[in-house]
């Protein structure tokens, strides 16, 4: 791949790419585009202008610079390749990949909640155009898809696909998050998603839908570990029945954001090799570890597949067999608005089995994430701290969110 991308820019057709979103994440892909051989960025779009020069200022180079991306991704005279879509929004983020597409621009998330979400609705737009719609490289279940590839390639069988998480709570509210989203020049709401574990639910979901795997119980089990190695030792991989898990290990701080699989193989030959390179493992389970994941370093990579080889990281491609169900995050009365169901005061998610989810029907937790305010879904009933929410708690006037799921959840093979 790297000497493709060198020979691309010593003939000077880099692949051109658009981005949009210019926070946290976005700023530092501008900036890896920038010191990537064979890629260039054709602009940098963020509402606040402010935070698109600085996206701009860290690529280092010529670009456009623009708070109108729409505007951007429509301008024919602008070579787009690849779009990444680095926004903490759904809605807009999905119009976005829309118009990408339709220009016939791959699209790489770097936004697991509209991936989640909207992704399949993304996905079959995608196939009329022969382009990919993908996960990005860099996010713990784009890392956790590379790594499944290969362990099944080995002839291993997936058992648990792992993520690390330092710290949880479901609980945390909006002005417990302020101090600490500052230290880490996050948005409050983005830092409180991360913190009250929708984040980490949302993007088990993602991987979760590529692969065919569950959680074995809402939320994950999630045991506390002192060392990765420890892994083996925490869950009863038996109970699963042969069924792929989704789960994570809390504390493990000396492996930070990292991601690990847990794999089967019973062939005691290959015991002996296993042992001998020295990977954890109570035969005849293994646990593969990366400790690390590298957000935007790694957006290149699923940015190079995607324009070279038409190849995405992870596409959902098992369809909905997994989702992120919304749940009270404290007692809420009646007419109570949820402002923001991803990173709120409000509710919080859980990654549960779809199918009897959706059948008893429970609320996704991403359908709640109105951006228009007199969208905002306003509730019908008193709920508990903790309660699952339904479909039925909510009004939902003229939500265009609701829309876009029915059409989703109406495509063929989506439901399992």
């Amino acid at each position: 791949m790297l000497q493709e991308l060198k020979q691309r820019e010593k003939e000077g057709r880099p692949i051109q790419i658009g981005l949009i979103g210019s926070g946290a994440m976005g700023t530092g892909i501008a900036y890896q585009i920038g010191r990537t051989p064979g890629m260039r960025l054709a602009f940098v779009a963020d509402q606040n202008l402010e935070a698109a020069q600085k996206g701009a200022d860290k690529y280092g180079k010529p670009t456009l610079v623009t708070t109108d991306g729409m505007a951007a991704l429509r301008d024919e005279k602008l070579h787009v390749d690849v779009f990444v879509e680095a926004t903490n929004s759904i809605i807009a983020a999905y119009d976005y990949s829309i118009a990408a597409i339709q220009r016939k621009a791959h699209v790489v998330m770097m936004n697991a909640e509209v991936d989640l979400i909207l992704g399949h609705l993304l996905q079959a737009e995608a196939q009329k155009h022969g382009v990919v719609v993908t996960s990005d490289a860099g996010d713990q279940h784009g890392v956790l898809a590379r790594m499944m590839e290969e362990i099944e390639m080995w002839g291993f069988d997936i058992v648990q696909a792992g993520n690390m998480k330092g710290f949880l709570d479901r609980h945390r509210d909006i002005e417990g998050t302020v101090e600490i989203a500052k230290k880490l020049g996050l948005s409050t709401i983005q830092c409180l998603a991360y913190t009250d574990g929708s984040k980490l639910n949302i993007e088990m979901a993602v991987i979760a839908n590529e692969y065919g795997l569950t959680p074995f119980v809402p939320g994950m089990e999630g045991p506390k570990a002192n060392k990765m190695q420890d892994v083996v030792d925490l869950f009863d991989f038996d109970k699963y029945n042969g069924q792929g898990r989704v789960d994570y290990v809390l504390g493990a701080k000396e492996h930070g954001g990292g991601v690990y699989v847990v794999a089967k193989c019973e062939s005691e030959f290959q015991q002996g090799y296993m042992n001998y390179y020295k990977v954890t493992n109570k035969h005849p389970y293994y646990v593969f570890l990366r400790p690390y994941h590298l957000c935007h370093l790694e957006t290149p990579r699923a940015s190079a597949l995607a324009a070279l080889y038409n190849k995405p990281v992870c596409t959902q491609r098992m369809g909905r067999v997994s989702d992120c169900f919304a749940y009270a995050k404290k007692d809420l009365s009646v007419g109570t608005r949820v402002e923001h169901a991803i990173g709120s005061d409000e509710v919080y998610g859980l990654i549960e089995e779809a199918a009897p989810a959706y059948a008893a029907g429970r609320m996704p937790q991403g359908v709640l994430d109105v951006e228009e305010s007199n969208e905002r879904p306003v509730l019908k009933r008193a709920v508990k701290k903790d309660e699952p929410l339904f479909w039925d708690d909510f009004n939902m006037p003229g939500s265009r969110m609701v829309e876009l799921w029915n059409q989703q959840m109406a495509l063929p093979g989506i439901k399992k």
